[in-house]
């Protein structure tokens, strides 16, 4: 974590390796390092949210990568993996919860051959469940709209967290 100050006056490099974990699309973090110097937080977050908006289905397949399925935890100890740990340590899967959230990702994995991605920060077990049905209806572009959306909020998030104001 560092300040914004400081991260307007890191080497490209050592910006690069910083918000990389935040999203893994090489677009993406190009441009939000060669946007800099921001002059504020919220002008850093505001850009990061379009800097690569739509996502290609390319990307969309390299970010995802980096995300396991919603309600497993993640294994390793990447920067990305700890990330997607403290995401979802807010589930609530107690009861069936777990077993419908995996009925979810396997029909969600049959329907559009890729894992199931919501930004969990903020929601509920129910929401992501109800979310998760609702985007099974989807046709695969509008559902790869969905998907990239999800994947520039949870690069915010992190981004939020990696450069303090």
């Amino acid at each position: 974590m560092i300040t914004l100050n400081q991260f307007n006056d890191v080497d490209a490099d050592t910006a690069a390796t910083l918000v990389r974990p935040c999203l893994d699309v090489e677009r993406w973090v190009r441009s939000v390092v060669t946007a800099r110097p921001f002059a504020s937080h919220a002008d850093l977050l505001e850009h990061a949210a379009h800097a690569a908006e739509p996502l290609t289905p390319e990307e969309i397949g390299t970010a995802l990568s980096h995300h396991p399925r919603i309600g497993e935890r993640a294994g390793g100890t990447s920067a990305e993996a700890g990330l997607s740990r403290g995401e979802q340590s807010g589930l609530d899967l107690e009861g069936d919860v777990q077993s419908r959230l995996a009925a979810g990702n396997r029909e969600y994995e049959r329907t559009f051959g890729r894992v199931f991605l919501i930004r969990a920060a903020g929601r509920s077990s129910d929401e992501i469940l109800a979310e998760l049905h609702r985007r099974l209806d989807n046709d695969n572009s509008t559902e790869e709209r969905e998907v990239s959306t999800q994947l520039l909020q949870i690069a915010v998030l992190r981004l939020s967290g990696a450069v303090q104001p």
